[in-house]
C-alpha cells in the first residue's frame, strides 16, 4: 500500500482526543514516520499549547504503527492492532510546549523484538529541529 492509502485508524486503536497522528509518511516492519498537527483536542492542551510529555504517546502512536503494520503482514488482516506502552527506557524534551497548530514529524526505530516485546528509538521534529527523543518499552497483544 502507499502511504496515501493507508490510515491512522487502520492500525490503531486511538480515537477521538487520544488520535494524535494524522498521516502516515511511511511504515514497514522496521520503523514508521508520521505527520500531526497539535489541536485544542489533545490531551495537556491548556488554550495555548500542549505540554512536551504529549510527544511520548505520538512516539508510541508512530511505533504502534509500525508494530500494527508488521503483524498484519505476518498474521493477516485479521490481526488485533492493541498493544501496550509498558516502560519509558529514556526521553529528552528539547522544548518544554508546543504550541496549538504545530505541524510535527515523529520517526521510531524498532531497536529490538522478542515474542511481542519491543524496544523502540523515537524522534520527534518541529520544522526540521529535534525536539525529543524517546526510548519506550512496548508489548503487543497476542490476540487471546
Amino acid at each position: 500500500m502507499e502511504p496515501a492509502e493507508i490510515r491512522a485508524e487502520d492500525f490503531l486503536p486511538h480515537r477521538g482526543r487520544m488520535k494524535l497522528v494524522d498521516e502516515i509518511i511511511t511504515v514497514d516492519a522496521e520503523m514508521a514516520v508520521t505527520r500531526a498537527r497539535v489541536t485544542d483536542q489533545w490531551p495537556f492542551f491548556d488554550g495555548k499549547a500542549v505540554n512536551s510529555l504529549v510527544l511520548i504517546e505520538l512516539v508510541a502512536q508512530t511505533a504502534g504503527i509500525s508494530n500494527s503494520w508488521c503483524g498484519g503482514k505476518k498474521h493477516g488482516e485479521n490481526f488485533l492492532t492493541k498493544g501496550w506502552l509498558v516502560g519509558i527506557k529514556e526521553s529528552r524534551f528539547y522544548i518544554d510546549r508546543v504550541p496549538l497548530d504545530t505541524p510535527i514529524i515523529t520517526r521510531c526505530i524498532n531497536q529490538f523484538e522478542f515474542d511481542g516485546y519491543r524496544v523502540i528509538r523515537g524522534t520527534v521534529e518541529i520544522e526540521k529541529r529535534l525536539v525529543a527523543e524517546v526510548e519506550l518499552q512496548l508489548v503487543q497483544s497476542d490476540g487471546d
